[in-house]
């Protein structure tokens, strides 16, 4: 029916982690193997070592002006790669006051002071992901924020499944898996 309306349909594959039941982070880690877990390990104690510690933050308990730091640090990665950003700091602002509890975000901070930030939408059990933006470069620290960071928020909170988007094998190695995706633009 799309594509007769003039839609382009489109193939792709996005990446999908399941909670088997997992109780902690570690159980999860446990499901990988030897060389794997010793990898996410290292990944995350590098981020830890860098000063870099993370908080937690509702969409709706954000204020105007730490929206416009993390936005900034979303934004900044959308014009590296070329890109305008398609959302922008009213619609956060908006939808997280219209919807409490859809909007989670993971920012990343050293010494206090926000260096990085992934949001992420939460509904039904799922937790979607992730606007992504920084203004250091840490080694690791994407996958920390994107990744380590919400699949243990997930853990802790009960959520069922994680969905970390299109594009990059380098997901499969941190536990998503690859699932077939169709969909329809204008």
């Amino acid at each position: 029916v799309l594509e007769r309306a003039g839609f382009m349909r489109r193939h792709d594959c996005r990446f999908l982690w399941h909670n088997r039941g997992y109780r902690t982070f570690d159980d999860f880690l446990a499901t990988f193997r030897a060389d794997k877990r010793k990898k996410a390990k290292r990944e995350r104690r590098k981020v830890a070592e860098s000063g870099v510690t993370f908080r937690t933050l509702a969409g709706e308990d954000i204020d105007a002006g730490l929206w416009r730091t993390i936005f900034g640090f979303s934004e900044r990665t959308f014009l590296r790669h070329g890109n305008g950003h398609y959302l922008n700091v009213e619609f956060l602002l908006r939808v997280s006051a219209a919807l409490p509890g859809s909007v989670v975000v993971k920012v990343a901070e050293r010494a206090g002071s926000p260096v990085a930030a992934a949001i992420f939408f939460a509904g039904g059990g799922w937790l979607y992901g992730r606007y992504w933006g920084s203004a250091v470069q840490e080694d690791s620290l994407h996958f920390e924020a994107c990744y380590y960071q919400p699949l243990a928020w997930c853990i802790a909170n009960g959520y069922r499944r994680f969905e970390g988007g299109a594009q990059g094998e380098h997901k499969m190695a941190r536990g998503l898996l690859p699932v077939a995706a169709a969909s329809a633009h204008w």
